[in-house]
């Protein structure tokens, strides 16, 4: 979402640090670069201005302009107000009764029915609750219907309205039957309009005052612009709003969304939806998306993804298996499947610093099915051939290339990789000590 943002940034700063010695000049012609990279990002008018003013009149003083490295306190300077602009710190939900209650409001299209599954697998999965799904657009005749299926595909719990056409009636049926059955949090999808109209308005108020939520969520799409901004804003006039739920950032959105929303709307960016599939939903965190803005990476987000996202056990057999020198084919099969459950490999390298000698690496263009061919030759083995490559002649690779649809070229690529691999895990196990 912050690509060109980041990109414009990250020149301004290397222009900066290639000056020995920092004048207000310096700081002045990088503040109008950085403003016009903040504007061609949609960010609203105002939040650039005060973001400029208070940038300068940090950077500007004789503790930044007569320090051993003053662009680097310009850049720190810069990192400590996008965070401020971002909302500051990470927010968590805010759910005081049982079962709490938390509703999704927002325009049609903005992605709600797909946050509400989204959210309550993350609160299945992460903090451990017990989650109903409550379908309350009586409008969209395939609303209901999505919601009950993104909550069977994902092993969720969702309430059957059984024909009650009434928003409010449904939603109060909902949380009699969570209190009943002593779910924790109950996640209400309202309707959406093309544009906010009176009619919407009036239903998600009446929706809101029966359920007493101890959250109200606006979902906004990143792609929409500075129209989110409006829409919130209208939202908020209505509704007690507690936070944002921002969608659809891994596509080419500017990013002027999220950095015009908190500070226009008052109100923290709670979530962000990351990728299509259900769990590709995570809490925002401002001094983390500051610092992947400005090219620093996120090497915290990293490690807490891969620790959520993967079979420890799995990782536990791993490293035994490099103590012992056994790395096979099928556990090489194994890990590219571990690597795909944590999303494309294109998301994880975001996370790395776009400095160093790791900037090369967020060139790379690495395809979502760049495994595939690879699972398909190993599974095309036999058992024997997958614990010892060795014996695999000329008549076992054509037979293995028909059964996965490769050639016998391939076939060759992948065992040599493997024997480099083994050779370097070789190496790395006699260092280790255990």
């Amino acid at each position: 979402m912050f690509e060109s943002l980041s990109d414009r940034l990250q020149r301004v700063f290397k222009e900066l640090r290639g000056e020995g010695h920092l004048t207000e000049f310096h700081v002045d012609e990088a503040l109008k670069e950085i403003r016009v990279a903040l504007l061609e990002a949609d960010v609203h008018l105002q939040v650039v201005k005060d973001f400029i003013a208070a940038v300068r009149e940090r950077a500007v003083g004789q503790e930044v302009l007569t320090s051993f490295s003053p662009a680097q306190q310009v850049v720190k300077i810069v990192q400590d107000e996008l965070t401020r602009v971002l909302g500051g710190k990470a927010e968590p939900l805010a759910l005081k009764k049982r079962p709490a209650v938390i509703l999704l409001v927002g325009l049609q299209g903005s992605g709600k029915t797909t946050s509400a599954a989204k959210l309550a697998l993350h609160l299945k999965t992460v903090l451990k609750k017990q989650v109903l799904l409550v379908p309350a657009d009586v409008h969209r005749p395939a609303a209901t219907e999505q919601l009950l299926t993104l909550a069977k595909e994902n092993g969720l719990m969702a309430f059957n309205p059984k024909g009650e056409t009434d928003a409010v009636a449904r939603v109060k049926a909902a949380v009699k039957e969570a209190k009943l059955f002593g779910y924790d949090v109950t996640i209400v999808d309202t309707a959406g309009r093309l544009h906010v109209d009176l009619a919407l308005m009036d239903e998600v108020a009446r929706i809101a005052e029966a359920a007493s939520p101890d959250e109200v969520l606006f979902v906004a799409d990143a792609m929409t612009g500075q129209d989110v901004v409006t829409s919130a804003s209208a939202f908020q006039a209505r509704l007690p709003l507690t936070g944002v739920i921002l969608t659809k950032t891994d596509g080419d959105a500017r990013g002027g969304a999220a950095l015009s929303l908190s500070t226009v709307v008052g109100r923290p960016v709670k979530f962000v939806g990351i990728g299509e599939k259900v769990k590709e939903f995570e809490p925002f965190h401002p001094d983390r998306a500051a610092s992947r803005i400005l090219g620093l990476g996120d090497v915290l987000g990293l490690i807490e993804k891969v620790t959520r996202d993967t079979d420890e056990k799995a990782a536990l057999r791993a490293a035994e298996m490099l103590r012992k020198n056994s790395f096979t084919l099928t556990d090489l099969r194994d890990q590219m499947k571990q690597l795909k459950s944590l999303g494309p490999l294109s998301s994880l390298l975001a996370h790395l610093p776009k400095v160093g000698p790791l900037k090369a690496l967020q060139g790379v263009d690495v395809p979502d099915d760049a495994t595939k061919a690879l699972e398909a030759i190993i599974d095309s083995m036999t058992p024997g051939e997958r614990e010892d490559p060795r014996i695999i002649n000329g008549t076992r690779k054509l037979r293995i290339a028909a059964g996965s649809g490769t050639s016998v070229q391939e076939i060759n690529q992948l065992l040599k990789q493997y024997a480099t691999m083994k050779k370097m895990m070789k190496g790395a196990s006699s260092k280790m000590r255990f």
